[in-house]
């Protein structure tokens, strides 16, 4: 099995592995004041600590996931102002901030600074940008989108559950979305970083949680195994993917990859085959071993049209594409399997056939 899903969710690390079950020994409630809740709250603290000194000065206010997040930090700074989103936001930020109005992009994904510029002279605004694209691994002008704000006075949201423990989150922040499952953690948690000086009220409320910003007891395991995989060195991917890519453009010339001229994530191909479903090929690579997606994750099993190509501008293309993520612990020969196994499907699709159609079967 070839696993090349990794925006989608990374395989644990050791170190994460390590963490959460020495954390899962630490059965204490964090908010008891008797000497096992004042040991699970020393982990809960040093966890917050070290994502603090990992992505930037601010409060870390722990939640279940990127989604939560993302709805946390729509909730707590969107009242008053206009919500400004990318076109190619995750799913669980257009939910989050649905009616909101929406940032065009061009046709390699970068969001138009032009048009965010126009659209902040309007007035108050709370503007949401993911630092990079989870389909096309796209990195956004975060810095230059965080002076427009600066300048205009706005509230500026980034979505870094894809950029974080790959590579430098930008600052100028207000707020900063990460999810632990995405660094190589335990499936449920997540952190909404604050920067200092920024307050939001809670979306769950509960028992005073998170100096109130959160409500319910604090997944300890999954925090610790969070905190421990970003600190993690983030692997170096760029020209492994490089050499992939190069190799299936050889190979098929009439393949498309999305934002190829402009920088991404080191481990991340959108790959578009022109006439070929992305559940046709998603299947067919599935049947020989090797593990690749469609668009986001988050779609309940379901391969859909892509809307982040569709705001890009592929038009029929943006139901042909794949996406390839290498995980932190993928190999060259990982990748040469699959480039072996994607150019005997693109044979095999191509390949003319003789049978009857089913309805002359009929």
């Amino acid at each position: 099995m070839i696993y090349l899903d990794a925006n989608a969710t990374e395989p644990l690390r050791p170190e994460a592995r390590s963490a959460a079950i020495a954390a899962m020994d630490c059965w204490g409630n964090p908010s008891s004041v008797h000497g096992e809740g004042r040991a699970a709250r020393w982990v809960l603290e040093a966890a917050r600590a070290s994502i603090a000194a990992r992505f930037g000065p601010g409060s870390v206010v722990f939640t279940s996931g990127g989604t939560e997040a993302n709805a946390l930090a729509i909730h707590g700074l969107a009242p008053g102002r206009r919500v400004l989103v990318g076109a190619t936001e995750h799913p669980a930020v257009l939910a989050a901030a649905s009616g909101a109005i929406v940032i065009p992009v061009d046709r390699q994904g970068l969001v138009d600074l032009a048009a965010l510029e126009t659209l902040l002279r309007e007035g108050p605004a709370l503007v949401c940008l993911m630092a990079a694209n989870n389909e096309t691994g796209v990195l956004h002008p975060i810095a230059e989108a965080a002076a427009l704000c600066r300048a205009a006075g706005a509230r500026l949201h980034v979505d870094a559950v894809q950029l974080a423990g790959r590579g430098a989150v930008p600052g100028g922040w207000d707020s900063l979305a990460i999810s632990g499952h995405k660094l190589g953690g335990v499936k449920g948690a997540g952190a909404l970083i604050l920067a200092p000086g920024v307050e939001i009220g809670a979306l769950i409320a509960g028992g005073g949680q998170e100096r109130g910003r959160r409500g319910g007891t604090e997944p300890l395991p999954a925090i610790a195994a969070m905190a421990a995989a970003a600190a993690c060195d983030p692997p170096v991917f760029a020209a492994l993917r490089d050499g992939m890519e190069e190799r299936l453009l050889a190979l098929a010339p009439e393949l498309v990859i999305a934002g190829a001229d402009v920088s991404r994530l080191p481990n991340t191909s959108c790959l578009a085959l022109p006439g070929v479903a992305a559940e046709t090929q998603v299947i067919a690579l599935d049947l020989d071993g090797v593990r690749v997606s469609a668009g986001a994750a988050c779609s309940s099993g379901k391969v859909a049209r892509s809307h982040v190509l569709e705001a890009m501008g592929f038009g029929a293309l943006a139901g042909c594409a794949i996406r390839v993520s290498l995980p932190w612990n993928a190999t060259a020969a990982d990748v040469e399997g699959f480039v072996d196994a994607w150019a005997a499907m693109r044979a095999r699709i191509s390949r003319p056939t003789t049978r009857a159609p089913i309805s002359a079967l009929r």
